[in-house]
Formats: structure tokens, C-alpha cells, sequence
């Protein structure tokens, strides 16, 4: 088996907290190099999990040419900058989500990306989840009939006013941070773009939306309904994640965190039965890495198509014109 070159732009806390650690568990992936904003950061993370190299600026590691890919965890609003170097540098990009705040800047990095020939992937971790593919195949056997009706909420703690998640310059917020799972969730289970979008919030005094809920209407008449925020007992890792399914036959709810490894566990109540079903899930970071590295190697089809991360996008940036952002 190949192993993929990587490069880390960045020192971000979701790549040393989950992504480095799936990296190093994937069969196919090579730690090559990682970049910080100062040299010494990133000599911090090269000692911690043993990248080959170690840079103090990103152009440095996009100028180095045995990285093939670059995974980003930079902040929201440099995803669109450095992802677009990285393509045009002809590495392969899997990038945090969001992918970017609006529709015409997925349109540019995904017209890039097939012009240089390389993989782009939003980095939406859970998706790769056999938990997800369950349910998914649950509802598309029609395990509960006709879908009428989804609601997604995932809601945490707040966080210290420093904290990029609770800036506007970085693009923070619930629905970048929380509310891009919500609507990925909802678009992914249902398999389709919503026709009509509503949406409310509260905004911090920082200016970015500490909770925000809002509808679907879909051109068949399915609705659903979404909730994120970051408004629970301060600095706690306290959280509320959950979904429900509701169709002509029944309902199918889940009863674990979505985004978690281990034993994970769904319930359908359908035709007066009611089952709860357990599955397996490994590390979603490493068979993200991993697909994304099979993809590179072997020319499997990105999980996450640039198709659905425009829809996302597009979903995204309807709810923040609706609110006061």
C-alpha cells in the first residue's frame, strides 16, 4: 500500500486534538511536514508526532515537493486563501469545514481543482462514519416509510471571548462551527438541497450568532428543522447532539453522539416495533484519511463530492443572510 505524503498547514487545536491522531492510525498516510505561523510551533508538533519536516510559514510547505497533500485546519477565514494555493501549487486539499463562507468561492476552488487535476475534500470527519452509512441505508430501504419530516441540533458550551469560535474576524459563530454539521446532516440523510430556507438567531456581543435555529421546505414537501449553539454552562464540554427522522411508517432517532468511535446506537419505532441497533464505528479521522488517501492513489470518488460541499455551502450562506451577522 502507498502511503500518502501528507502536509498540516497549520497548528490548529482539531488537528492536533483528532486529525494528526487519525492520521498517524491510517495504513496509507506519511506524515511529511507541518507549517505554523513561527517555526517553533510547528517544531512542537514535529517532536509530538514525528513529521519528517518542519516549517515557519505555509508558502514554505506548499513549495515542497514531495508533499502531495495538504490537510487545513486553519481558521474560517483563511480557508479560502490557502486552499486556493494549495491547489494552484497542485497538491491535493482536504480542508476543515466549512469549506468556505459562500457559494462562489466553492464554484472558484472546485473549477481549480479540475483544472490542476487534484482531489478536493471538505473535511467533514463524521460522514465517513459507518453510524451514518447505517441510518442512511436505513432510510433508503424505507425502514420507516416516506420521509416527512428531520431535525438536527447540536448545541455545546460557550466559549472565552478570545476564542476564534466566538470572533467575527474569524468567522466564528454556531452556524460556521456547529450549525455546517446540522445542515450537512440534514442535506446528507435526505439526499437533496432544500427549495426554501428560514432562519433566526441571537447574536453575542461580539457580533456572531450564539444560537441560531431554522427551517427547511423541500420541493416535495419534506421539512426539517435545525438548532446550534454555543450557549451551555461556560468552559463545561457540555453538549447536546442529537437527530430524529420522522416518516410515514415510523421514526428513527439516534441515541449517541454522531461524531464519536465506539459502540454507537440508533432506535426505530416502525409498524408498532421498536429496535435499537448498535454499530461500530472507528476512528472517523482516519478512515477520513484514509479515503481521502485512496482517492489520491487508487482514484476512488471523494465521500464528500465537491457537488454536496456546494449545496452546504449554498445552505450556509442562505441562514447567515437571514440573520444579523
Amino acid at each position: 500500500m502507498r502511503k500518502i505524503q501528507w502536509g498540516v498547514l497549520g497548528t490548529a487545536g482539531i488537528a492536533r486534538g483528532h486529525t494528526i491522531p487519525g492520521m498517524l492510525e491510517a495504513e496509507n498516510c506519511a506524515l511529511c511536514a507541518v507549517a505554523g505561523r513561527s517555526l517553533e510551533k510547528a517544531q512542537d508538533f514535529q517532536r509530538e508526532f514525528g513529521f519528517a519536516r518542519a516549517y515557519g510559514s505555509y508558502d514554505e510547505l506548499l513549495a515542497d515537493p514531495e508533499v502531495e497533500a495538504v490537510y487545513i485546519p486553519l481558521p474560517n477565514q483563511l480557508h479560502y486563501e490557502w486552499t486556493l494555493k494549495a491547489l494552484r501549487a497542485g497538491k491535493h486539499v482536504l480542508c476543515e469545514k466549512p469549506l468556505v463562507p459562500t457559494a462562489a468561492q466553492a464554484e472558484v476552488l472546485l473549477a481549480v481543482a479540475r483544472e490542476r487535476g487534484v482531489v478536493l475534500m471538505e473535511a467533514f470527519a463524521y460522514l465517513h462514519s459507518p453510524f451514518v452509512a447505517a441510518v442512511k441505508a436505513e432510510l433508503d430501504r424505507g425502514a420507516i416509510g416516506e420521509i416527512l419530516y428531520m431535525e438536527s441540533a447540536f448545541v455545546t458550551s460557550d466559549y472565552d471571548a478570545a476564542n476564534i469560535r466566538m470572533r467575527r474576524e474569524t468567522l466564528g459563530g454556531s452556524t460556521y462551527d456547529l450549525g455546517c454539521y446540522t445542515v450537512s446532516q440534514i442535506l446528507w440523510m435526505l439526499g437533496k438541497a432544500p427549495s426554501q430556507v428560514q432562519a433566526a438567531a441571537d447574536i453575542s456581543p461580539l457580533g456572531v450568532d450564539a444560537y441560531t435555529a431554522g427551517v427547511m421546505r423541500f420541493a416535495d414537501g419534506v421539512r426539517a428543522s435545525f438548532q446550534c449553539g454555543m450557549v451551555l454552562a461556560t468552559g463545561e464540554d457540555k453538549r447536546i447532539d442529537r437527530f430524529q427522522i420522522h416518516g410515514t411508517r415510523g421514526v428513527l432517532r439516534s441515541e449517541t453522539e454522531f461524531n464519536q468511535k465506539g459502540e454507537l446506537r440508533y432506535t426505530i419505532e416502525s409498524d408498532g416495533r421498536t429496535e435499537t441497533k448498535s454499530v461500530y464505528a472507528p476512528d472517523n479521522y482516519r478512515l477520513e484519511i484514509e479515503q481521502m488517501g485512496r482517492c489520491i492513489a487508487e482514484g476512488e470518488k471523494p465521500h464528500v463530492s465537491n457537488a454536496f460541499s456546494l449545496r452546504v455551502a449554498q445552505t450556509l450562506e442562505e441562514i447567515i443572510g437571514q440573520i444579523p451577522y
